[in-house]
Order: structure tokens, then C-alpha cells, then sequence
């Protein structure tokens, strides 16, 4: 279970920033001197703090359902239903580090109406391996990748790092996807296929026209389909019109896949260069858990009103003590 988001008061006074975040990320957290408390308005900018202070002032605590790092992108989800999903992400401009906190409403996601599909994937030249047995391959003609012929143990088209084949994408007309899909044989396929660090099948037609086939049942090729995507969900199947865009699509698909791997294997530390968030202090007790436990204890307490120093000194005193395994008699 992850710890909780912490954010206290900065107390160099001198910094701009006045604020600290402490992220559950990794065995001790890691620590950012940050702007806002949250990203709500704009992007909010960090940098990295030195120190999470002993006797650190702390202004908010959230609780945390999942904090995870994707290369350079640390993913935080709160428990709380508003305002609970946010990403910071590491990157350079003008030769040093940035660090930008951003929410679902900061993120701007551009993408222009373009037409022309020329530009290269992630601003490369794409190597691709393409499987000799795949017939009526794709060039890539139209995009700007070298292909490179050689016998894949899963997919058609595969982009390696380091030597290693590391995504691959597995093509099929619409026939060949409903026959492989009643057949079973794309099940031993797709498991091939998950072994790999990144895989997708790409399907060179619309998803309605796979109730249109003439000699196969399309409700039937549709729950076998389901089944599949539902047992290997880390297989994508992504269904294009044409193949033009089918060939499109893996060119991108590929070199997306390519690029993350870079980036998560050139960051794959990058949380032990930050400094240790140390050990997150006891939350205060709630009112309502102290008169829980008093009740619990026989202890008469009132509904409303202060609670005697006397109880909640108890009550702290009984939460401190270490809980005692339960015995078994035999």
C-alpha cells in the first residue's frame, strides 16, 4: 500500500518555492521543492529539495492509491474522488533539469489536423525487423524506415534495443483474424506476443465488418475476440481501415514503443538520485478514532465536545504499543 502525499511548508525562506512534496515513490519517497500545492490553474514547476526536514511543517495529506514511474513520468492517484489524478514529469530545457507537475486539466494535448503523415516516428529513422514468413509485407515506402528481413519468434514487424527485440506488432486481414480467432491459433500467438515488453495486432479493416463475414459467425469471432483481449491485456488490438493505415499505424505504434523504452531504461534509477523523503510521521488522531476506541475500551466519552486529555493520552499510548501476534493452542 503506498504512504500518503505529503506537502509542507518549505522553510528556506529565501526559496521561491515555497512548498515541499514528499511522493511515495521507491523505499524512502523522494522530495520536491514545488510552487503550488496542486496543479489546478497551470502546470506547476519543482525542483529538487535537498532534504525532507525532520520537524517538517506539514500543511496537507492525502492519501495515496497508486504512485508508479514510467521512464522520465511519475503517475500520482489520490484516494480522493476530485482532483485525484496527476503526473510529474522530468525533462531539460536549456541544458538543465525541469521538473513539471501537471493534472488532466493542465495538460494541453495538441494534435493538429494534419494530412500528411511524412514526419519521422519520435524524430527517427526507424530500423524494422520484418518476419520472413510474413507475405506481401509492408515497405514502409511512405515513411521515412529501413526494413531488415529476418526470422521474428512473434509478430510480423518488430523494432529492437540492444540487440533485443523489444515491440513487435502482429497484422491480419479481417479474414485471417476471425479464422485464427475460432481456430484458437491466435491464442498461442497473443501469448508469444505478451512475452515481449511491448506487442499490439493490427488489423487491416473496420471492427462492424467483422459481422459482415460470409463464411464465418460474427458474434461468435466477436466473444473469441473479447476472450482474447480479456486474457492478454497487454496485447493491444488496434482495428484499421484500410491497410494503408494499418502500415501507418505499426510505423507509429513501433517507434512510440521505442522511444518509451529508451527513456524508462535511461531513467530506470532515477528516483534513487532524488533525496530520501525519510520516515512519514504518524497522522493525528481523529476525534471520531478516539472515541471509537475509548467506547471500545468501556471508556464513557461525550458525542460532541473536547475529549479529556486523559483519553486521548491513553489512546496515543495504546496505539504506540507494538500488537501482539495471536497464539495458537494446541
Amino acid at each position: 500500500m503506498p504512504e500518503d502525499l505529503l506537502i509542507a511548508r518549505n522553510p528556506d525562506p529565501d526559496s521561491t518555492l515555497p512548498y515541499l512534496v514528499r511522493i511515495p515513490l521507491g523505499p524512502n519517497g523522494i522530495v520536491v521543492k514545488a510552487r503550488s500545492t496542486w496543479p489546478r490553474e497551470s502546470k506547476v514547476y519543482c525542483h529538487r529539495a535537498d532534504a525532507w526536514p525532520v520537524d517538517a511543517e506539514i500543511l496537507e495529506r492525502h492519501q495515496v492509491r497508486s504512485c508508479t514511474r514510467r521512464g522520465p513520468a511519475i503517475d500520482l492517484v489520490l484516494t480522493r474522488a476530485r482532483e485525484n489524478r496527476s503526473q510529474l514529469v522530468l525533462t531539460r530545457a536549456r541544458g538543465r533539469e525541469m521538473i513539471f507537475w501537471q493534472s488532466p486539466r493542465t495538460t494541453k494535448q495538441a494534435r493538429p489536423a494534419v494530412t500528411v503523415p511524412t514526419a519521422r516516428a519520435h524524430g527517427r529513422v526507424l530500423d524494422i525487423v520484418v518476419d520472413t514468413g510474413e507475405k506481401y509485407a509492408y515497405s514502409f515506402g511512405h515513411q521515412q524506415a529501413a526494413t531488415t528481413r529476418r526470422r521474428l519468434a512473434a509478430g510480423d514487424y518488430a523494432v529492437e534495443l540492444d540487440g533485443e527485440v523489444v515491440a513487435a506488432v502482429e497484422r491480419k486481414s479481417l479474414a485471417d483474424l476471425a479464422s485464427s480467432l475460432l481456430s484458437g491459433k491466435l491464442t498461442y500467438a497473443a501469448a508469444e506476443l505478451s512475452a515481449l515488453p511491448r506487442a499490439a495486432i493490427v488489423v487491416e479493416d473496420r471492427y462492424s465488418r467483422l459481422f459482415t463475414l460470409e463464411h464465418a459467425p460474427g458474434a461468435a469471432a466477436a466473444e473469441a475476440l473479447a476472450e482474447l483481449q480479456a486474457r492478454f491485456p497487454t496485447v493491444p488490438v488496434a482495428f484499421c481501415e484500410t491497410r494503408k493505415l494499418a502500415q501507418e499505424w505499426t510505423y507509429r505504434w513501433l517507434g512510440a514503443c521505442l522511444a518509451e523504452l529508451e527513456v524508462s531504461a535511461a531513467t530506470s534509477r532515477v528516483e534513487q538520485t532524488f533525496a530520501p523523503g525519510a520516515p512519514v510521521p504518524v497522522a493525528e488522531p481523529t476525534p471520531a478514532e478516539i472515541r471509537r476506541w475509548a467506547r471500545e475500551q468501556g471508556i464513557a466519552v461525550s458525542d460532541k465536545g473536547r475529549i479529556p486529555a486523559a483519553v486521548t493520552r491513553d489512546f496515543l499510548a495504546a496505539r504506540s504499543r507494538p500488537s501482539r501476534a495471536p497464539t495458537i493452542e494446541g
